[in-house]
């Protein structure tokens, strides 16, 4: 179990319950047993977190795919206001009017309409740009020092696609980056809620600003498709469209961002596993899907709340409560995965099983286009840097420790390239005593 102060409760359950809640580092650096705990002693869980709403938190796997699916937990979070804007904060709101935040019909609607931009033949079409933006990143690392492959690969390449996909100009990405950054990591105090305001508010203001430049462009970016779709019977309101954008940015490289830090991290310290990747690149995929499963980026799904009283696994939900479905938890459980602990990335069946993209209505948009990076970035990586290796001990490594995540992601990533480099470096600058 998870080290926790000694002020902590002596009972187990309540033990793990306080870590699930309040994020401290010891159970952000490895929360896998607090959750087979609670699993086995309380897979449906009362919780108060940092935010101060009590949270329902599902962690088995049955458990956790039925209720991503049950019409009876729902999204829509403007139907939970008060709740809302106690996590929140009222900045919040304009920036969630979008399919993520919602329930049939109008997630229907709004789903209907994103989903031109990820059909297959405009994923495919970006191939070439994402191996050239990957391409270009690795070209700027070093390999005369060590150097942090969060900042430095991890978290542009999938900002920099999903701004080529979303039609955002090339100049302006560092800010839309620097804004989103102060969204992800924030937590639940006082001046964290101002930061939050703050920089949703920039993004608020940068996204009607660029929705007015791109009005009347004949370009294929999916901005300008989704404001041409505007005048079609059912399209998007100005306020879903600006929302819509918001989602699709932070969603779609917070979370491949993390998971491309996820598996080189998972990959450096099972050597063996990243040995037979090499040794036989068709394994590469279903490694991916392992990854996901093992060690994904997103452990906790977005906010629910029940719309009814429910019973699951024994534990009655509330009407009205805050439900969060654990997929982390999930997708380590010895009930539907053998082994669940182990990484082996010829594990099979994994593409219709692991919840890492979610399952139901909700299932993740953008899965195809996360895969088809994370396959470019790790080929391009280890084909260009074979030896590259951790700095520092797998056991010292930095978790993010914002309470309550929703990301599973280390906070630094420092590797070494090419070891030799900096070998023969070293050893050029020896003084000759011969």
């Amino acid at each position: 179990m998870t080290q926790l102060q000694e002020t902590e409760p002596q009972d187990p359950t309540a033990r793990a319950a306080a870590a699930a809640s309040r994020g401290c580092p010891a159970y952000r650096s490895d929360p896998y047993p607090v959750y087979q705990h609670l699993r086995e002693a309380a897979p449906v869980c009362r919780l108060t977190p940092p935010h101060g709403v009590d949270t329902y938190l599902i962690t088995r796997y049955e458990d956790a795919k039925a209720a991503l699916a049950d019409p009876r937990i729902s999204k829509d979070m403007y139907a939970a206001i008060d709740a809302y804007r106690t996590i929140f904060g009222d900045s919040s709101i304009a920036l969630d009017d979008n399919m993520l935040f919602s329930d049939p019909p109008k997630h229907t609607r709004l789903r209907r309409i994103v989903n031109r931009a990820f059909i297959p033949r405009r994923i495919e079409a970006l191939r070439p740009r994402v191996q050239e933006i990957t391409d270009t990143l690795l070209d700027d690392c070093t390999t005369q020092a060590p150097v942090d492959l969060l900042p430095s690969f991890a978290f542009p390449l999938p900002l920099k696609v999903i701004c080529e996909l979303i039609g955002v100009p090339e100049e302006e990405r560092d800010d839309v980056q620097k804004w989103c950054s102060v969204v992800a990591r924030t937590g639940f105090s006082k001046e964290d809620k101002a930061r939050l305001a703050e920089a949703e508010n920039t993004l608020r203001d940068y996204f009607q600003e660029l929705i007015t430049r791109k009005r009347g462009s004949a370009s294929d970016d999916l901005l300008s498709v989704l404001i041409r779709t505007q005048d079609e019977e059912g399209a998007m309101t100005d306020g879903e469209l600006l929302s819509t954008l918001w989602v699709l940015l932070f969603a779609g490289h917070k979370t491949t961002a993390y998971l491309i830090g996820n598996a080189v991290f998972n990959l450096l310290t099972h050597r063996d596993q990243l040995q037979q990747i090499i040794a036989s690149p068709e394994l590469l995929p279903n490694a991916i899907e392992e990854i996901i499963r093992f060690d994904g980026s997103v452990e906790n799904a977005t906010f629910r709340h029940a719309l009814e009283d429910i019973t699951i696994a024994g534990t009655l939900i509330p009407k009205g409560s805050l439900v969060q479905i654990s997929i982390t938890s999930a997708n380590r459980d010895a009930a539907r995965f053998e082994s669940p602990d182990k990484f082996d990335v010829t594990r099979q069946g994994l593409q219709s099983s692991h919840l890492g993209f979610g399952t139901g209505p909700h299932y993740c948009l953008g899965a195809p286009l996360a895969r088809m990076e994370m396959q470019i970035a790790l080929t391009t990586l280890f084909d260009r840097f074979p030896r590259i290796d951790l700095v520092a001990p797998a056991e010292e490594a930095e978790w993010l420790t914002v309470p309550f995540p929703a990301f599973r992601g280390l906070q630094r990533l420092p590797v070494v390239l090419d070891p030799s480099r900096i070998l023969d470096d070293w050893a050029s600058e020896m003084p000759d005593i011969g």
